[in-house]
């Protein structure tokens, strides 16, 4: 059963309309050397955040692994934000292997 909470304890334990969901992005890289790496995700920052997204994750040339939600607080990743950078990463040839989680809690990993 769950507990009734006030908007307020909702508000701060992030439960609710509060609630703030992002993703898992995951993916085998196939890059020559680790200034490619870096290139490319020099290149993944700017696209996320031209979408207020934020990341938190990191690899190297043989694979990259992130967390990816919105850079404002009470804001949650989308459905289009996890569509746009799948196929961005799709569209690597370097890329192999690609797992994209679907949305998730951020705060308490429960799925949406």
């Amino acid at each position: 059963m769950s507990k009734s909470r006030s908007r307020r304890l909702q508000k701060k334990l992030y439960l609710g309309e509060f609630t703030e969901y992002g993703f898992m992005l995951s993916c085998e890289l196939g890059l020559e050397s680790e200034q490619d790496f870096s290139k490319l995700l020099d290149q993944f920052i700017a696209l996320i955040e031209s979408r207020d997204l934020v990341m938190a994750g990191g690899g190297d040339k043989t694979q990259f692994e992130a967390f990816i939600w919105s850079a404002h607080r009470y804001g949650s990743a989308t459905q289009d934000d996890i569509q746009v950078i799948s196929d961005w990463f799709r569209a690597l040839p370097s890329v192999d292997k690609l797992q994209v989680s679907e949305l998730v809690d951020a705060n308490y990993g429960v799925s949406f």
